[in-house]
C-alpha cells in the first residue's frame, strides 16, 4: 500500500518517514488544501494521513483506492465520516496524545479568568499599582465548575480543577461514573448554564453546534466565565460578542473558533475580558512528537492487516 500525507504543516516529517521506511511502505508528502487538489494529486493513495485537507464523499468517490484516512489529532470535522463508512473507508484520529496539555490550558484559562491575571496585568503596567480594579475575585472552593462533556480531556480537566478547589458538576450524556470522577456531580446542560460560575466546553462539535447562544448567555450569571478549549462553532460567536458587550457574563477564553485564523478584524479581539489563544491547547513538545508517531503507526498497523487502535467509524 502506499501511504500519502496529505498536507502538514510540521517543520519536520522525519518520525513518519522513518517509521514507514522500517515497514517498507512507500509514502509521499503533498500539500493539499482543496477538493480538486486531492483529487488531482493523491489518485494513488491507499492511505491518507491528513491534517486539514477536506476529505469529502466528492474525493473518496474520485479516489477508488483509498481504504484509510488517520487524521492528525482528535477532530475529524473535515472528513465525511457517513460518506466513508457507506464506501468502506476506514477513519481514525489520535484522541489520546494531547489530553494533558488540553486540559491544562483550559485550566490556565480559567485561572488566568478568575484571578484576572490579564486584565490587571495590564492595568498594572499601563495604568497604576492598584488590586482594587480587580474587585471582586472569590475563593476557588466557594465556586462552582461546570463540565460540557465527560471524555478523556474533560475528566482530565475536570480532577485538576477538583483539586484546585472548585465544586464540579458535569453533563455528558455517555458518560458513567468511576472511583476517579466520582467528586462529579452530573447535572443537565441547562443546570450547568445557570448554576456555573465557569464553564469549560470539552465537547465535539457534532450535535453542539450554536450550543451556547445568545439564549444561553441570558440564562448564565453574570459573574459566570465560558471556556472552549474544544471545537470552534460551539459557542456562537456573533452572540458571545453580544454577551460581553452587554456585559451578560463575565468574561470568556477561546483556543478555538469557528473560522481559523481568526481575522484581526473579528469584534471579539476588542474585549478586555477574552482571553485567546491561537489553536494551542494540544501542543507540547511531547504532544506534538506522540502525535507523529501514533498517526505512522496506525497507518503501518492497518497496512498489515492488523487492528487499528482508534477507529472512528466502524466498517461491516
Amino acid at each position: 500500500m502506499k501511504v500519502i500525507i496529505t498536507d502538514c504543516d510540521h517543520t519536520s516529517i522525519d518520525i513518519e518517514k522513518k517509521i514507514f521506511n522500517e515497514a517498507n511502505l512507500e509514502f509521499e508528502l503533498k500539500q493539499c488544501k482543496t477538493e480538486e487538489d486531492l483529487i488531482n494529486q493523491c489518485k494513488d493513495g491507499d492511505i491518507f494521513i491528513n491534517q486539514y485537507a477536506p476529505i469529502t464523499r466528492k474525493v473518496m468517490e474520485k479516489l477508488p483506492n483509498l481504504k484509510m484516512v488517520v487524521r492528525y489529532g482528535v477532530g475529524v470535522n473535515n472528513v465525511d465520516i457517513g460518506g466513508a463508512t457507506d464506501l468502506g473507508i476506514q477513519i481514525c484520529n489520535v484522541p489520546d496524545y494531547g489530553t494533558n496539555e488540553v486540559a491544562d490550558q483550559a485550566i490556565a484559562m480559567m485561572m488566568a479568568l478568575v484571578r484576572k491575571v490579564v486584565i490587571m496585568d495590564k492595568y498594572t503596567k499601563e495604568v497604576k499599582w492598584d488590586y482594587t480594579h480587580s474587585i471582586p475575585i472569590k475563593r476557588n472552593s466557594e465556586m462552582t465548575v461546570g463540565v460540557v462533556g465527560l471524555g478523556r480531556i474533560g475528566c482530565n480537566f475536570a480532577q485538576k480543577a477538583h483539586y484546585l478547589g472548585f465544586n464540579i458538576i458535569g453533563y455528558d450524556p455517555y458518560y458513567k461514573e468511576n472511583e476517579e470522577t466520582k467528586f462529579i456531580i452530573p447535572a443537565t446542560i441547562d443546570e450547568i448554564i445557570k448554576r456555573s460560575d465557569i464553564i469549560s466546553i470539552h465537547c465535539p462539535l457534532d450535535g453542539n453546534k450554536n450550543l451556547f447562544d445568545a439564549t444561553a448567555f441570558k440564562c448564565m450569571k453574570k459573574t459566570a466565565y465560558i471556556i472552549n478549549v474544544s471545537r470552534g462553532g460551539i459557542i456562537n460567536e456573533k452572540d458571545l460578542d453580544e454577551a460581553l458587550t452587554n456585559k451578560e457574563i463575565a468574561g470568556a477564553a477561546l483556543d478555538c473558533v469557528e473560522f481559523e485564523p481568526m481575522m484581526p478584524t473579528s469584534p471579539l479581539l476588542k474585549h478586555e475580558n477574552l482571553i485567546i489563544s491561537p489553536h494551542m491547547g494540544w501542543y507540547s513538545e511531547e504532544a506534538a512528537l506522540e502525535l507523529k508517531h501514533k498517526v505512522a503507526e496506525e497507518a503501518v498497523r492497518f497496512a498489515s492487516g492488523e487492528r487499528v487502535h482508534y477507529p472512528v467509524n466502524k466498517l461491516k
